[in-house]
């Protein structure tokens, strides 16, 4: 049985008034079951290369292609290290909601149902802002099939 742990950890000094610190680990495991999640599509990365005049967009996972109403868990970074250049991350290709943005330095963890019968699809996607010039971006997906 596969077992992955997910782990964070958040402190600072100065941001409540207070000092902060919390830590927090999750065994990550199958929908409804102690069994670990067991495949992972591996850690990709992909190069969006820039466009003066328009954004890019790309899709990092489409719902289609795994189980939906499951446990995913989907790793997302900007390996940009500029606080200017960001990525927009959506649920769905044509007109998702949006997730949010990861700046420079940015990640995100999070899971995902990957649910395809839903309007918008749940297609993971990202996008560069137009006029920006070359940005990567670094993901992983933990899933069962």
């Amino acid at each position: 049985m596969a077992t992955t742990t997910a782990s964070i950890t958040i402190s600072s000094g100065d941001l409540t008034g207070d000092a902060l610190s919390l830590s927090s680990t999750a065994t990550l495991t199958k929908h409804n079951s102690s069994t670990g999640l067991d495949q992972t599509t591996g850690v990709a990365r992909k190069f969006l290369a820039g466009d003066a005049a328009a954004a890019v967009k790309y899709t990092l996972l489409t719902a289609a292609d795994y189980t939906e109403d499951s446990a995913n868990k989907v790793y997302i970074k900007n390996l940009s290290s500029s606080n200017s250049e960001y990525l927009t991350v959506t649920l769905g290709s044509a007109s998702g909601a949006e997730v949010g943005r990861l700046y420079g330095g940015d990640w995100m963890f999070i899971p995902w149902t990957a649910d395809q019968d839903s309007t918008p699809d749940r297609d993971i996607v990202v996008e560069t802002p137009s006029g920006t010039v070359n940005q990567t971006v670094e993901y992983l997906l933990i899933y069962h099939s």
